[in-house]
């Protein structure tokens, strides 16, 4: 926990809010210096750690994949070829499994989001105060690790696939087989008066179904990170209740981030394989 004398409620809150970039109450631009004012910035609010993260992640997976294809030999690879094929087969045996047309970008889609989601996750076993602290000493009051825990991250992620499987749909059916698939099902009738009734009933219903898609899947893995990441930090409290409770506290967070890597990939895994699903799903006339 951090040093500074911190109520246990106040603890939680400044380690779940972000460090935001945006309008401020009295007109200009600015980092937000408590709640109150991050809350106030509004829609157009960027929350600066968030970014800083998922980009900095971003560029270590395509330097690392990048460098293992530059250095990649027939022999004996090494270990970080090892891995990266590793990897690469793991994809590429999903995409098969999953997706039943053929589109050369779903194959590397799938490893972009499995690699990047991973990274993502992966930063909530650093331990909670310690990238904080470090911020905190070079002047930065807020400042949160886990990309994956902002919903601004899991919905932006979410929405460029689903605006991938709307592109794919009308390029592989038309608009016309699109709107079909939108209006003539669930329910369908030979005669043609009650066929025009059922299209409001079915579009109500495809829409919603439409709809669920992006929202699913992005509070699917911003839920299991967020409530991941609020374990960590009950338990960060535990430091400092004495050294019973600290003991009991260290035991509790071994466990948990033993445990927590099982969702760190399943969730990983989860938002990948829906995403080859989706994708497939728009590709498929019905």
């Amino acid at each position: 926990m951090s040093s500074d004398a911190l109520t246990s409620s106040e603890y939680i809150r400044h380690h779940l809010t972000n460090l935001t970039f945006g309008q401020l109450p009295d007109g200009h631009w600015g980092i937000a210096e408590n709640i109150e004012e991050a809350g106030q910035m509004g829609f157009w609010a960027i929350h600066v750690d968030s970014m800083f993260w998922s980009i900095l992640l971003g560029i270590l997976f395509i330097w690392g994949f990048s460098r293992a294809a530059k250095n990649a030999t027939t022999g004996v690879p090494s270990g970080l070829q090892n891995f990266v094929e590793w990897i690469v087969d793991f994809i590429n045996d999903s995409v098969r499994g999953s997706f039943s047309a053929k589109n050369a970008l779903v194959a590397p889609l799938a490893l972009t989001i499995f690699v990047w989601v991973f990274l993502m996750n992966l930063m909530d076993l650093i331990p909670v105060d310690v990238i904080p602290e470090i911020a905190k000493s070079m002047g930065i009051h807020y400042m949160k690790v886990v990309p994956s825990t902002d919903p601004n991250v899991t919905f932006g992620m979410a929405i460029a696939v689903f605006l991938l499987t709307l592109y794919y749909s009308i390029k592989i059916k038309g608009l016309g087989g699109f709107t079909g698939e939108l209006t003539l099902q669930p329910f369908q009738a030979d005669n043609i008066i009650v066929k025009i009734l059922l299209i409001p009933v079915n579009f109500f219903l495809e829409f919603v179904s439409l709809i669920a898609k992006p929202v699913s899947l992005s509070l699917r893995l911003f839920g299991n990170m967020y409530a991941g990441e609020m374990i960590f930090i009950l338990i960060a409290l535990m430091y400092s209740a004495g050294l019973g409770m600290g003991l009991f506290g260290g035991v509790l967070q071994l466990g948990w981030a033993i445990f927590h890597i099982l969702i760190i990939t399943l969730q990983a895994f989860i938002f990948m394989t829906l995403t080859i699903v989706y994708m497939d799903m728009a590709h498929t006339e019905h």
